[in-house]
């Protein structure tokens, strides 16, 4: 399952809890492919930003997403966020593929647990401060969820408006010319659209 680049992906989705409950079962690939349609965004992000090349990222992707596969059952016992969880699966990817560059010569074994994941973490470059990056990403992940939802649930012409004055930054008095609406629908829809897109960040912050 490769990434998508993120100018073609599919738009994220939210991820409800239900849905991470739903993934005990292998064989349901829906719901697999929903969870990387949510996350993969988040996770190639993060990798690109570390330091990554693009196909080491989509590397990271995919092996982050094997390791919730096979450990899902185990997050479910352990105490934390599944927002916590899934950084520190992705911090060991990006480790993973920092550690792959190493010329073979200077891959030595160590003995312990605690050695080889130190030997592996310092992979990563100085300076880079994952647990940072991942909260802006984490936090550009969840408006754009919360904003498909509204999509979903908004008429298609107030939307369409909301869109035009509140992410594409345009005036209200362009909107309004734009779109054929009066200036006072333009604030209307916005104070409405604003108000539902401010619930839907507020219920998937409370989620993860």
């Amino acid at each position: 399952m490769k990434a998508p680049t993120p100018a073609t992906g599919p738009r994220l989705n939210a991820t409800r809890k239900s849905l991470v409950e739903r993934l005990k079962n292998w064989e349901d690939q829906r719901n697999w492919q929903e969870f990387f349609e949510t996350y993969w965004r988040l996770i190639y992000g993060v990798a690109r930003q570390s330091g990554l090349t693009d196909a080491e990222a989509q590397d990271v992707v995919q092996e982050t997403v094997i390791t919730v596969a096979k450990n899902i059952t185990k997050y479910e016992r352990e105490a934390g966020s599944f927002k916590g969880w899934l950084l520190h699966i992705t911090r060991w990817r990006i480790a993973d593929q920092f550690r792959k560059r190493a010329p073979a010569t200077a891959q030595h074994p160590t003995r312990g647990t605690a050695s080889r994941e130190t030997a592996t973490i310092e992979r990563v470059p100085d300076g880079f401060d994952i647990r940072t990056t991942w909260d802006q990403e984490w936090q550009q992940h969840v408006f754009q969820a919360a904003l498909q939802r509204v999509k979903r649930r908004a008429d298609a012409k107030h939307y369409q408006i909301f869109d035009c004055l509140v992410v594409k930054q345009w005036t209200a008095a362009k909107v309004a010319a734009s779109l054929s609406v009066s200036i006072a629908q333009v604030y209307i829809v916005k104070h409405r659209l604003s108000a539902q897109l401010k619930k839907e960040v507020a219920a998937l912050e409370k989620s993860h």
